[in-house]
């Protein structure tokens, strides 16, 4: 749930055609399942009729769950989001790896069905354990990083082979939900597992549903996932994209996305002004934020609005983005 449930009022409230162009905030979007998020951005913006729409952090087409879009002025905070950390739920299956890590591509090798029903419980709670906490990961061969300017999967689907570098992520919970179950596909045996994973930004599940079986000596590869949050944005608050009109596009106001997700700070009528005119202001009282990872800070305005985003630089608060004032009517 966000962390500010009077955020809900405000996201059942239909937007007014008159204001539509200029209309800005965040949108919660659960994605299906086969859209990437491109199509989910080009459908946002044909519905909200504006170009300036973006999204703070891609889902794979395959899966489903919370995308966050950022609408007119609101773009401004996305790249405040995109390093938050998030949560996933998935389903693992034991016995096969493929060539992208989870069921979209072809068997790279499939494990002896005896070998993968002999796993048992207390096997993959000690590889999960292996796989928690403060850990270094190999990203998946087919992740948007790029390599030599060229996209991972980019050069995979050109029959490249890429090796990447590992890097520090965090995984905070890796928990398994339910017992694991047996799954008997095209003759093959394997062993199905769900969890919830709560992990830091840059993390690639599909990379440790790829470890988890490597671990195991089976391979490994995801056949769901879904992104069920991103800092304080729940897909609770979600709608699917499928539902929204331009009578309703259930928008989060910036001024509310902030105060959910960034400590805070309420300015004076001459601190806004300040702002405005490129000053730094004393550090005065800032009210810390229990979710998020970025200690950025959302500054307010005497009316409520969201006036900038500020950093705390010796003392001082410097702003590292102004917000125009919006005009309605």
């Amino acid at each position: 749930m966000l962390a500010k449930r009077t955020l809900i009022a405000n996201l059942e409230q239909p937007a007014k055609k008159t204001n539509l162009t200029s209309l800005s905030g965040l949108l919660l979007i659960d994605k299906s399942s086969d859209w990437t998020s491109h199509d989910v951005v080009a459908k946002a913006r044909g519905i909200a009729k504006t170009r300036r729409v973006g999204h703070a952090g891609t889902l794979d087409p395959m899966a489903t769950g919370l995308l966050i879009l950022g609408l007119n002025n609101a773009t401004k905070l996305l790249t405040f989001l995109v390093g938050e950390d998030k949560t996933y739920v998935t389903t693992i299956r034991l016995g096969a790896s493929t060539v992208t890590d989870d069921r979209e591509s072809e068997y790279l090798t499939v494990a002896d069905g005896a070998l993968v029903l002999a796993i048992d419980s207390a096997q993959i709670a000690s590889a999960v354990a292996s796989l928690t906490g403060e850990i270094m990961q190999v990203p998946s061969s087919v992740s948007a990083i790029k390599v030599n300017g060229e996209r991972a999967y980019a050069k995979v689907r050109g029959g490249d082979e890429v090796k990447l570098a590992a890097r520090p992520i965090t995984v905070s919970r890796f928990d398994l939900l339910g017992e694991p179950r047996r799954s008997t596909v095209d003759g093959n045996e394997f062993v199905d597992i769900d969890a919830i994973i709560d992990c830091s930004s840059g993390t690639y599940i599909r990379a440790l549903a790829r470890d988890l079986g490597s671990a195991l000596g089976v391979g490994g590869h995801l056949t769901a996932l879904r992104r069920t949050r991103i800092g304080a944005y729940n897909v609770t608050d979600a709608r699917r994209l499928e539902d929204l009109n331009p009578d309703n596009l259930n928008i989060l106001q910036s001024q509310d996305a902030a105060r959910a997700q960034f400590d805070t700070r309420e300015l004076t009528s001459q601190e806004v002004v300040d702002l405005r005119h490129g000053k730094r202001l004393k550090l005065g009282q800032v009210v810390a934020s229990k979710t998020a990872r970025d200690r950025s800070i959302a500054a307010f305005g005497p009316d409520g609005s969201l006036v900038a985003i500020l950093q705390n630089s010796g003392g001082q608060l410097k702003s590292l983005v102004v917000f125009q004032e919006e005009q309605h009517g």
